[in-house]
């Protein structure tokens, strides 16, 4: 009693005070008055009593207040039982959250939703200042909040939920991600070159959150080809997991050695309404009617064939082709490269240059290789009509992707511009094989001569 009598008299000077000093003078910074209660925030019951976290599982968006808590000696649990999908539309769950997300605090004063919200309320419970410790340390850890939600947790959600099949696979959207997610990469490594933390001299909160958020790219999407351009971010992330109140929440942190394979589309089975068994109907006998000549049935019209089958006969079998490409191991010049020439039908066949026309956008190495491997697995209704080799190029970003195409007929197929919607990535050149150079450049390319047009190969990939 005596204890509260105390602190309730050190609130009530520190407020004279504080209004004292603000009228004399306006312009000087003056701490809040509850700064001078922080010795005594023990007295409130946040560290003997625990308060409820309610979410699914261990998650980034969880990390945040568990290590948060840890920092600052605030006891925060785990709603037990807790069952994503159905937990969390419960009545009693829709009055903490009305949206019914996760994750949720419940404390004494009521619930906190939205994760970076319910990290800064349990790190201003404690003793440790996760903060900073001045105007311009709390400016800048709130802005480093800001950013790692922004520019990193947003690019890695992209990245992430249509990798495990929650959301459509979008190509395109995929690599405007890796491009953002670079960006913001590139200004965090600028930053901790010459920092050790992201705000003063030791762990903040901004530290807290920005990890967590890494935590899904090193143990979910990002190799060790991709982060070892950012050494600075390497050397922050693995510096902080490693930390005691980190290792205690999120364990041990080991670096994903692939991208989750891209979900192949599968059309959901329609399900067939049931419907009510209906009484058997009893057949009505009817006087028998007199024979009648049944008529043929139609057969069935047959499919349309493919255009490119009605064209006349090519002295190239293309498949001779691909098995002596497949299996000419050595002296691939004299061998390979003379056979095609020898086998090329310039009358049945056609020879086409590609090159992508966004070469800037291929910053990083292994997106640029997936960009051409899924080009490749989409052109398969081409197989049989086609032979192609992709080249990538180039020893460091932006890469250059070009490729050669052997087409049936005299033209790009018609039902490959249509299906496949990479053709219209790429400006595509007919080749024109009276001419000596563009018939070397074509050689080149089958064979992977390199260094081709003076720069090294990062990859060749054959598509037949």
């Amino acid at each position: 009693m005596e204890r509260t009598i105390v602190i309730l008299m050190r609130a009530v000077v520190a407020v004279f005070l504080e209004m004292k000093v603000r009228v004399l003078f306006p312009k000087t910074l003056v701490p809040p008055f509850h700064h001078y209660l922080k010795p005594d925030l023990h007295i409130f019951p946040f560290k003997s009593m625990a308060l409820i976290l309610h979410a699914a599982s261990a998650n980034k968006n969880v990390f945040k207040t568990l290590i948060a808590a840890e920092y600052v000696g605030v006891n925060v649990q785990l709603a037990p039982d807790f069952q994503m999908g159905v937990s969390n539309k419960t009545p009693q769950f829709l009055k903490l959250n009305p949206i019914g997300k996760v994750p949720v605090l419940e404390t004494p004063d009521g619930a906190v939703f939205e994760s970076n919200a319910i990290a800064r309320y349990v790190a201003r419970l404690g003793d440790n200042n996760l903060f900073g410790s001045s105007p311009i340390d709390l400016a800048h850890v709130d802005q480093w909040i800001d950013f790692a939600s922004l520019e990193i947790d947003s690019n890695l959600s992209k990245l992430c939920i249509p990798r495990l099949g929650k959301a459509p696979y979008i190509p395109l959207v995929e690599e405007s991600a890796f491009s953002s997610l670079k960006r913001a990469f590139e200004a965090l490594n600028t930053h901790l070159a010459h920092n050790t933390y992201l705000v003063g001299d030791s762990v903040t909160l901004a530290d807290i959150i920005t990890t967590s958020h890494l935590w899904l790219g090193f143990s979910k999407l990002l190799v060790k080809s991709y982060t070892s351009e950012f050494p600075h971010v390497e050397r922050y992330f693995w510096t902080l997991v490693n930390q005691p109140n980190f290792r205690k929440i999120i364990g041990q942190v080991k670096q994903t050695e692939a991208l989750p394979p891209i979900p192949s589309a599968q059309k959901p089975k329609e399900s067939k309404p049931k419907t009510k068994d209906e009484p058997k109907k009893v057949a009505k006998s009817e006087p028998a009617k007199p024979k009648v000549e049944e008529t043929e049935e139609e057969a069935p019209k047959p499919k349309a064939k493919n255009p490119l089958d009605l064209l006349p006969p090519s002295k190239m079998i293309l498949d001779e082709w691909k098995r002596l490409y497949s299996n000419t191991k050595t002296n691939f010049r004299e061998v390979a490269i003379k056979g095609f020439w020898d086998m090329y039908d310039p009358e049945g066949y056609s020879l086409w240059f590609c090159d992508y026309k966004y070469q800037d956008e291929n910053t990083v190495s292994f997106v640029t290789l997936n960009k051409v491997g899924g080009f490749l697995q989409r052109m398969d209704l081409a197989r049989k009509y086609a032979f192609g080799k992709m080249l990538v190029i180039g020893s460091a970003a932006p890469f250059k992707v070009k490729g050669l195409w052997l087409f049936r007929g005299q033209e790009i197929p018609q039902f490959v511009i249509d299906e496949c919607y990479d053709m219209e990535l790429y400006e595509w050149t007919k080749v024109d094989i009276s001419d000596e150079a563009q018939k070397e450049r074509v050689s080149q390319m089958i064979e992977d001569f390199e260094p081709f047009e003076g720069e090294a190969l990062l990859d060749a990939k054959c598509f037949k």
